[in-house]
């Protein structure tokens, strides 16, 4: 059985990751394309598209004209909610890109209403796909660390604004670079210790950098008038069982411990960080040791025919799971508390107060 999928959002991350990654899945067919820029949608059709591909300008009117069984929306994050939700209710199932939306109360909503329509949703958190993600959260569920009650969450980059889209827009995004990177070392954090289950946060945005003219960038100097999100951002997490996260966040920052998507575990039995490959540390018969993995060798499960590119992977997957109903590798459940935690740390900056959760 081959899948028709329709394209929500022909922009950047459609074009860096899904679109390329979902032409490798022989059972999926994108056949419908959608962006406010029709130009967009065109070019996408051209180069992912099945034969007489259709294009759109309105989503809606593509999913009241299409008969398509998957929906990827690539859109910016305040439109996230509403066109997931709309694509469920059209009878699709759906993947949405990172973070899930810009509030918990959006967020519910999608989740309610995959619940309602009996499809599948989930969000697009690739960083799990890869291979030190699948091989250290093996570990995790293996309990060689034991109870993880201590994790940091890395997203640091000195100076790399992303100066194209909508990045730099909080009405659109939500934030800035808490809301962007900062929610993938949460989610690899939150997903290795398997806990769901926040009470509290402090956390502290900054906006130091952003009005600096002609700044050093990867992408270029940043327009400080549509520079609106703060350049940084950091939180600690309290959980329910006393487990703790301090999450840490910018893309612009003065430091050279620069690392993005990565986590470093504290557990009971032993440890774990990213820094420099995978490493797990902990002690034998009374000497400490640190074990570089070496993960060229293989040995991690990987879905078959889809090769060690975390996108590719996530597309394989994410098909297997719609074609042969299996359990989702991101449950929209989890992707929730990330978004419900990104939202506490903000709420906690304007106010200044720790951000309780109910």
């Amino acid at each position: 059985m081959t899948l028709r999928i329709g394209i929500i959002g022909c922009g950047g991350i459609a074009n860096g990751k899904h679109m390329p990654a979902l032409k490798k899945v022989k059972e999926a067919e994108m056949v419908a394309f959608c962006d406010l820029i029709e130009e967009r949608a065109e070019k996408a059709a051209v180069e992912f598209g099945a034969a007489e591909a259709s294009v759109y300008t309105d989503y809606q009117e593509m999913l009241a004209q299409e008969e398509l069984d998957v929906i990827h929306v690539c859109t910016p994050n305040s439109s996230h909610s509403p066109i997931t939700i709309a694509a469920l209710e059209a009878d699709c199932h759906v993947m949405c890109e990172k973070p899930m939306a810009k509030t918990t109360e959006e967020a519910q909503l999608m989740i309610d209403a995959a619940k309602r329509t009996g499809k599948k949703l989930t969000i697009g958190y690739q960083n799990r796909y890869r291979t030190d993600s699948m091989y250290l959260h093996e570990a995790c569920q293996d309990g060689e660390l034991g109870d993880i009650y201590f994790a940091k969450g890395h997203a640091i980059r000195r100076r790399a604004v992303p100066t194209w889209g909508v990045f730099l827009d909080e009405e659109a995004q939500g934030g800035g670079p808490l809301i962007d990177i900062g929610t993938h070392a949460l989610d690899l954090t939150l997903w290795m210790m398997d806990n769901y289950k926040p009470k509290y946060v402090v956390g502290k945005a900054y906006r130091e950098l952003a009005d600096t003219k002609n700044a050093a960038n990867a992408w270029g100097p940043w327009d400080p008038e549509k520079f609106t999100v703060e350049d940084s951002a950091f939180g600690f997490i309290m959980m329910e069982n006393g487990a703790s996260i301090f999450l840490e966040s910018s893309w612009a920052l003065n430091t050279l411990d620069v690392k993005e998507a990565k986590t470093t575990l504290c557990g009971s039995k032993g440890g774990a960080d990213m820094n420099n490959g995978l490493t797990l540390n902990g002690e034998k018969r009374g000497h400490l040791y640190d074990n570089e993995i070496q993960l060229e060798t293989g040995g991690v499960d990987f879905f078959d025919g889809a090769g060690s590119d975390p996108a590719d992977v996530e597309a394989h997957m994410w098909i297997d799971a719609v074609l042969n109903d299996k359990e989702l590798v991101v449950k929209p459940e989890e992707a929730l508390v990330v978004t419900q935690i990104l939202e506490g740390i903000y709420e906690s900056s304007k106010t200044g107060q720790p951000y309780f959760f109910n």
